[in-house]
């Protein structure tokens, strides 16, 4: 945000864009307080029909610019002060507004909504090109380690990996007990802050149950026949299946495909859902090679995936979360050591994609967890709970595509170490890769 701010002084207007309940409008009001003398925040959820009214004619921005600072009792001041629009999906001629107050270059402003609702709304608007789009995630592992009060930990295992150095068990159990932790509360602001309050992952789970309903509530209000809602409580089943990718008749009686294809795109949009593509072919390029349909879905934060899959009950209870924190649920622990690594690797701003061929008998699949692509060549990576001393789908992917490989990972439960040309990463590095 400072990097716009300083780069861009006030020709573009900072578009942040994310899931509800991500600290969207936090982030913004924050960043106005730190960065500028003075700011006006519109939330459009609350703005009075007078404040809406404005943007319906704003060919005298004097007028439209002094009634904002009436009404919000707010002084501005030219190229330091900002305007927040919040949630601006809910005044579509606030955003058509942006490019004539860009022009106007009188104030910085910042834009929050979430992508979904913002596409639906743009009907009969010139959607601004002045616009530098910002995308939020979750709160990632490093951050969740600040709520905490430690900025230690992360700096110290950046500099281990760099360095290739193995840690002792001691500190490894300690540290996958802390990052299961993260895994249990998630990165969504409500629930790390319900955690800090109350250090009770019952209280934790009921927020979070509160914003997967607020999901779902979404999703009903844009497919009112109910295909999106079951296909989003249905994620953790689909994982658990072990499938090598989302069996959507399994959830919903098909339809018309392009109707379907309209759905998955605005789950996608919503980025509560984040989908990891099957690569047809695992080479530089990984976009040009996808099976649009061939995917996973993943949820955009694990805290939310681990109350999902536990959604049958009416809270998940406190003894559920202590056996996860302690590893003795092993067999649901696969899944969401998968999922983690999703949410990870695409808030560090990677494509997810994965690779699956039959074995030579031609029963079963080999299945590469993600893929990663880096200058030239392409990193495999397989995500294993357990039995990690086999790994038989990246032997066999380095028998296949040996040339195209730059580094091959494992990431597990274990310490960091090297097995030939395999480096083996425990989970709380893999934002390192």
């Amino acid at each position: 945000m400072l990097q716009w701010k300083q780069e861009r002084d006030g020709s573009t207007a900072l578009l942040i864009k994310g899931a509800r309940r991500v600290g969207k409008s936090t982030l913004a009001e924050e960043f106005a307080k730190r960065e500028y003398e003075s700011y006006i925040c519109i939330d459009f959820t609350e703005a009075p029909q007078e404040v809406r009214d404005l943007f319906s004619d704003i060919s005298d921005l004097d007028n439209l610019l002094f009634r904002l600072q009436f009404h919000y009792q707010k002084r501005l001041t030219n190229r330091k002060s900002v305007i927040i629009f919040d949630e601006i999906q809910n005044c579509p001629m606030a955003r058509q507004a942006i490019k004539k107050l860009v022009k106007d270059h009188r104030y910085d402003y910042i834009e929050t909504g979430s992508l979904i609702s913002i596409k639906k709304n743009t009907q009969g608007i010139r959607i601004p090109s002045e616009e530098t789009r910002l995308t939020l995630h979750p709160l990632d592992y490093e951050e969740f380690r600040w709520a905490l009060g430690d900025e230690v930990t992360i700096p110290m295992l950046r500099d281990a990996f760099e360095r290739k150095m193995s840690l002792s068990d001691g500190v490894v159990r300690k540290l996958l007990r802390d990052f299961r932790l993260y895994m249990l509360v998630g990165g969504m602001p409500q629930a790390v802050n319900s955690y800090l309050e109350t250090n009770n992952l019952s209280v934790v789970d009921a927020v979070k149950r509160e914003i997967i309903e607020l999901y779902a509530d979404d999703f009903r209000k844009i497919d009112p026949t109910g295909k999106m809602t079951r296909m989003f409580y249905a994620i953790p089943g689909q994982l658990n299946r072990n499938a090598s990718r989302y069996q959507i008749s399994s959830v919903i009686e098909q339809g018309k495909q392009d109707r379907i294809e309209e759905l998955l795109q605005d789950m996608e949009d919503s980025q509560v859902v984040l989908f990891s593509h099957h690569a047809n072919d695992p080479n530089v390029g990984l976009s040009l090679h996808v099976d649009n349909n061939q995917y996973k879905m993943f949820m955009n934060d694990t805290g939310l995936f681990i109350t999902l899959a536990f959604w049958d009950k009416d809270i998940t209870e406190n003894i559920i979360y202590q056996k996860l924190l302690s590893d003795k649920l092993s067999a649901v622990l696969g899944y969401v050591y998968e999922n983690v690594i999703a949410q990870m690797l695409k808030a560090a701003g990677n494509e997810l994609y994965y690779h699956t061929w039959p074995t030579e008998s031609g029963k079963h699949n080999y299945e590469i967890d993600f893929l990663l692509s880096r200058g030239s060549k392409i990193c495999p990576i397989e995500v294993k709970s357990s039995g990690y001393k086999s790994h038989a789908s990246l032997d066999a992917f380095q028998k296949k595509f040996s040339n195209r490989i730059l580094h091959r990972y494992l990431v597990y439960t274990k310490d960091l170490k090297r097995e030939g040309d395999l480096l083996m990463v425990p989970v709380f590095m893999s934002m390192f890769l």
